[in-house]
């Protein structure tokens, strides 16, 4: 494969790493690069930003009196939302 070209699998890791923290300026260049030609990895990025915002929303602005763990009943929702 084009050393400046990802992989779509590669493309995924590196959104969510980008999520948590600061991309190196190669992996961002990769990852602009890959996402401009694939719209799948594009819409995977947005949707990826849209769930972890609203995970962010939801443990900031509702949960800050419980501790800081995702119970089985959110992770099902949340696992039951993706599929569809």
């Amino acid at each position: 494969m084009n050393i400046f070209m990802l992989s779509c699998k590669k493309a995924t890791e590196l959104i969510e790493k980008e999520l948590s923290i600061k991309l190196t300026k190669t992996e961002k260049f990769k990852l602009h690069f890959h996402v401009s030609m694939c719209n799948a990895c594009r819409t995977y990025k947005k949707q990826s930003k849209i769930i972890d915002e609203a995970l962010q929303y939801h443990f900031n602005e509702h949960h800050t009196h419980q501790s800081e763990y995702i119970s089985e009943d959110f992770k099902n929702i949340i696992i039951k939302n993706l599929k569809k």
